[in-house]
Order: structure tokens, then sequence, then C-alpha cells
């Protein structure tokens, strides 16, 4: 597969600097270590979210190191560039991820490659 230009994650917060929240399953952020992991996921892809604007929060939002950043926040008013202040996940972070995902998502029952 070539690797990923764009993706467009769902998120139920964001602020202006690139933090998100999404709906706490931790799926969004599997799939973008998944694709990171394989090579798909560059530097060069651009990570947005739409949102509306009231999803748009000044507060500073936890973020952990698998938790994915964005590059731009579009709701139907604006779009914002953020600014990179959050690194992006490098790949599976094992230690973080709980047994019953691992058995509950066929890719993932190998575990980390050695």
């Amino acid at each position: 597969m070539p690797p990923i230009d764009l993706i467009v994650c769902g998120s139920v917060a964001v602020n202006r600097s690139g933090a998100r929240i999404g709906k706490g399953g931790g799926y969004s952020d599997l799939e973008f270590a998944l694709a990171t992991q394989a090579g798909l996921i560059t530097k060069r892809t651009t990570i947005i979210t739409t949102v509306h604007p009231l999803q748009v929060v000044d507060d500073d939002l936890p973020m952990t190191k698998h938790d994915i950043p964005v590059d731009y926040v579009v709701t139907p008013e604006e779009t914002i560039a953020c600014k990179p202040l959050y690194k992006r996940p490098k790949g599976i972070y094992w230690e973080m991820l709980p047994e019953e995902k691992r058995a509950g998502i066929p890719v993932l029952t190998k575990g980390p490659e050695k």
C-alpha cells in the first residue's frame, strides 16, 4: 500500500494546540499505531478533525503518548492550523494495551514483534 496522505479522525473535543479527545475506546489511536508500524503513516501524513465550533475548547486536554494530535481542526466557520505541541505516537505501546483489547482484536493476539 502507498503511504496515507490524509487522516480524518473523529473528536468529542479538541483545542487549538491539536490535543483531542475521542470517544474513549482508543480504537482510532490503535488504528493509527498499526498503520504507523506498517509504514503507511509518515511525518508527511496530515491529520485533521471536523467538529462543531462548540467542540473547540480553550482548555488543556489530557494527552498520553498513544493519543493522536491533529494538525488542523475544521469547523463550518473556520480552519484552525494547530501548533505542533504534541508528538505523534510511534506505534503500538504494548505496555498500555489492556489484555482484553489484545484478545478481542486478532491482529494484536501475536503481541509485539521481537
